[in-house]
């Protein structure tokens, strides 16, 4: 019976090897037969070096977060060892799966029109993030105004560059914009910058008072920066206006107000037009002056009387002193601006 059972075992056909599944010709490329194997063992190689990459970049970016020197020197070794590896991982797969690199010129040739035709516009944006982040004219966490939008710079990605407004809204700004067009980066040097706030005052106006006045305003608020020989607080009287005297108030603010300008222009006017109406000089407004000489043959108070008019005018002589009511721009100056935000982490299986 156990001769039986052998003979029976012998009998049959044999059992494929898994060293023949693996050879399987899929293709040839010029005299190179490409088999599913190397397809196979390629495809490993490139996913390990994309996810070596991956988590290269996450390490590099907790580490920059965490530092407070050296981070454009942290972000520019991040996308450096990113890009480096992803690159490494397909030059190799493609020698794993055993074509000669060399026997590619011709595809190389059709690659390179198809980039020139339809792609084009992909290669320029990434050699412009590559530009931007070796150039260092533009680092992560700088303030910049490009086409007329501002924000802070939260990534420079190899497309795009992502910038966030202090209205929290994500903007993605393509990167040849900041490499043709002009850009302006508020805190590159990271020392601030002079503003102007423009006001007016009406015409008769002790202009020493409202200097002196205005000035006080300035450096009683929060952000102003101290005076040095270099960075003054200055009121400047630029022309006559229609309904007043026009000047401009120019101060040095803080470095981190400056990346709120819509906060700190509010929050300067605001202390300006408390200070002119608790010192009694009157904000310029577009008005008519129309002399009344006489009413019903009364001239004067007495015509003012016969309108009954006298009341409204003792009502407005005895006004003074500011509107009671809080700065909310120089409030929202004090609040710590938001860090920039990593990328979102992807999701593990």
């Amino acid at each position: 019976m156990a001769g039986n059972a052998g003979a029976g075992a012998a009998v049959g056909p044999p059992m494929p090897h898994v060293a023949d599944f693996r050879g399987l010709v899929l293709f040839a490329v010029g005299r190179t037969p490409v088999t599913l194997g190397g397809v196979i063992a390629g495809l490993t190689i490139a996913l390990l070096f994309f996810l070596a990459a991956r988590l290269v970049g996450v390490v590099l970016r907790r580490l920059r977060d965490r530092t407070s020197r050296g981070r454009e020197a942290l972000y520019i070794v991040q996308k450096l060892a990113t890009y480096g590896l992803a690159l490494l991982g397909v030059m190799a797969g493609l020698s794993v799966t055993g074509l000669d690199l060399s026997s590619l010129a011709v595809f190389a040739g059709a690659i390179g029109v198809g980039v020139g035709l339809g792609l084009q516009g992909i290669v320029k944006e990434f050699v412009s993030g590559l530009v931007l982040i070796f150039d260092r004219v533009l680092n992560v966490g700088d303030f910049v105004e490009v086409a007329d939008q501002r924000g802070m710079v939260q990534e420079i990605g190899p497309r795009a560059v992502r910038i966030r407004t202090n209205d929290q809204i994500d903007l993605v700004v393509p990167n040849s914009k900041f490499i043709e067009g002009p850009v302006i980066n508020w805190t590159l040097h990271n020392t601030g910058r002079r503003i102007h706030i423009p006001f007016a005052v009406a015409s008769g106006a002790d202009r020493k008072a409202v200097r002196e006045v205005v000035l006080a305003a300035a450096r009683s608020v929060p952000f102003t920066r101290p005076e040095t020989e270099t960075h003054k607080s200055q009121v400047w009287m630029t022309g006559f206006g229609d309904s007043g005297n026009n000047f401009e108030l120019v101060v040095w603010p803080t470095l981190e107000s400056v990346k709120r300008p819509g906060a700190m222009q509010a929050a300067y006017i605001w202390a300006i037009a408390d200070a002119l109406e608790a010192a009694g000089l009157e904000v310029a407004s577009p008005q008519i002056d129309v002399r009344l000489r006489e009413v019903f043959g009364l001239e004067g108070e007495a015509a003012l009387r016969a309108l009954k008019l006298d009341k409204v005018k003792s009502q407005a002589t005895a006004r003074t002193g500011p509107i009671p009511g809080d700065n909310d721009a120089a409030e929202e100056l004090s609040r710590p601006i938001a860090a920039p935000l990593p990328p979102p982490e992807p999701e593990r299986p």
